[in-house]
């Protein structure tokens, strides 16, 4: 009698890829004469994939995100504000907080206006 042995199917552990790694691969697929096929199993990476990653390329939205820390002054309302020549702003209304935050050389933006591509807001 033949005994069947029992097969353990391996556990594929998906891998993360950074952005350069990414851009890297699909560069590599548009290289001529180039598979996409080939690279993807070249880098162990479905061809499917590769595909999405070349219409992200494309879009240009496969790209790295700055992820960079700004400086950030803590005041207590005891701090005296800076005073700075501009026009009076109206006084919040009390709330459970409030952030007000003023980047050099650009004017303060209302809620729902733009600051070039991205909607700007700020506390009403």
């Amino acid at each position: 009698m033949v005994q069947a042995q029992e097969v353990v199917p391996e556990r594929r552990v998906r891998r993360w890829r950074s952005v350069s790694e990414k851009r890297q691969i699909v560069q590599l697929t548009l290289e001529p004469g180039a598979s996409v096929a080939e690279v993807a199993r070249a880098h162990g990476v479905n061809a499917n994939q590769v595909f999405k990653w070349r219409r992200a390329f494309e879009r240009g939205e496969l790209i790295e995100h700055c992820s960079a820390l700004l400086p950030v002054r803590l005041a207590t309302s005891s701090e005296p504000e800076e005073q700075v020549a501009e026009e009076p702003r109206p006084e919040p209304e009390p709330s459970g907080g409030s952030i007000h935050i003023e980047f050099p050389g650009l004017s303060d933006y209302q809620r729902g206006e733009r600051c070039g591509s991205v909607p700007c807001s700020r506390g009403s």
